[in-house]
């Protein structure tokens, strides 16, 4: 009779340590293999772990001004990535942010919370929201329309951060600082197109198409 190195026998008459299940305590037989753990990867247990029902909801549906901001991520073979996460911050139409750590004061805007978490396990994300308004850039000027995108997703150890802008924003986004020291091309992997209800954005990790990324 094989016995299981981890039961302890009824009535010991000494102080019983189970054996450890190590190799030859006959406990673990078959070749030790070391696999990946949840420390070592953030997809997809964010994508399970900290998404909501309506945290896709910025804002309420059918808040006046809403809409849908859809898009996928993309990994450097073209594939898409169906266990990524999507967080978005933005201010509010008025340009006012519902945090404390605004120096011009927290804002409140009816219907809005400025941020939103979504998966992509369909395939794509989905976000609903409202267009932000213009805030200053700290020199003197205004940034264009923009939602902050921070993106975790398998692979990746820590977020990465984008911003989306918007294609028919064209005088703001002209005058805006960030997309002023990007090129063309670089530029256009920022901006969202309209669509039916809403707006377009896909991200890409890598490759010809890699999204632009910031360092924060």
């Amino acid at each position: 009779m094989t016995l299981n190195p981890l039961d302890v026998p009824p009535n010991p008459s000494e102080p019983f340590q189970p054996r450890s299940g190590q190799r030859g305590s006959g406990f673990l037989t078959g070749p030790h293999r070391l696999g990946t753990t949840p420390s070592a990867t953030v997809g997809p247990y964010l994508a399970i772990g900290l998404t909501w029902p309506d945290g896709v909801f910025a804002a309420e549906e059918g808040t006046p001004g809403g809409f849908w901001l859809r898009g996928k991520v993309v990994d450097g073979a073209g594939a898409v990535v169906p266990d990524a996460m999507v967080e978005t911050w933005q201010a509010d139409p008025d340009g006012g942010f519902a945090s404390p750590e605004d120096p011009r004061g927290a804002a409140s805007y009816p219907g809005f919370r400025g941020y939103a978490r979504a998966q992509t396990l369909s395939g794509e994300f989905e976000i609903y929201t409202l267009k932000p308004g213009r805030v200053p850039d700290g020199e003197g000027g205004l940034q264009a329309p923009h939602i902050d995108v921070s993106i975790f997703a398998r692979g990746i150890l820590d977020r990465v951060v984008t911003r989306i802008y918007f294609a028919d924003e064209a005088e703001a986004n002209a005058e805006d600082a960030v997309l002023r020291g990007l090129s063309e091309e670089q530029r256009r992997t920022l901006v969202a197109e309209p669509s039916e209800d809403g707006y377009r954005f896909d991200v890409y990790l890598q490759g010809e198409r890699e999204t632009v990324f910031f360092a924060v």
